[in-house]
């Protein structure tokens, strides 16, 4: 599948949950591919691609937390002026909403990878695909 597996976390606005978390994956030797934290008035969310979903998924709720899997798609980003802009461009063209995206802390050859969550990944990635863009799927970025 060209799309990729997020974890999300709900954590408590309090000191001590977001090492909690990353306490939990340490143990359990789980590598975090990159992530992002959202925050709200009364819960941060914790946004993960790591190299094992499902063991990243089990140890995290067995140790009380909130988990969820969302689909995401990571997109190549051409390194020049606009080469976001390409992206959104296509995407908005055709309907698509972006919710939110961050970047992946690695880089792929010589482009910067973004992961977004779209409104309708799968469309995302037909249309993207057709534009030439490339877009990585979940097998080969969890291992980057």
């Amino acid at each position: 599948t060209m799309k990729v597996e997020q974890i999300s976390v709900f954590l408590e606005n309090k000191p001590g949950t977001l090492e909690h978390a990353t306490r939990v994956l340490k143990e359990a030797n789980i590598n975090i591919r990159t992530l992002s934290v959202a925050e709200t008035v009364d819960f941060g969310i914790l946004r993960l691609i790591v190299n094992d979903v499902e063991k990243a998924n089990t140890v995290l709720k067995d140790a009380g937390f909130r988990v969820s899997k969302t689909p995401v798609v990571a997109v190549e980003v051409p390194d020049k002026p606009g080469g976001l802009h390409s992206i959104m461009e296509v995407v908005s063209k055709e309907g698509i909403n972006v919710e939110y995206l961050y970047a992946f802390v690695e880089k792929s050859g010589e482009n910067a990878v973004i992961i977004f969550r779209f409104d309708n990944p799968e469309k995302a990635i037909d249309v993207l695909t057709k534009k030439n863009f490339t877009v990585i799927p979940g097998n080969k970025l969890y291992e980057f």
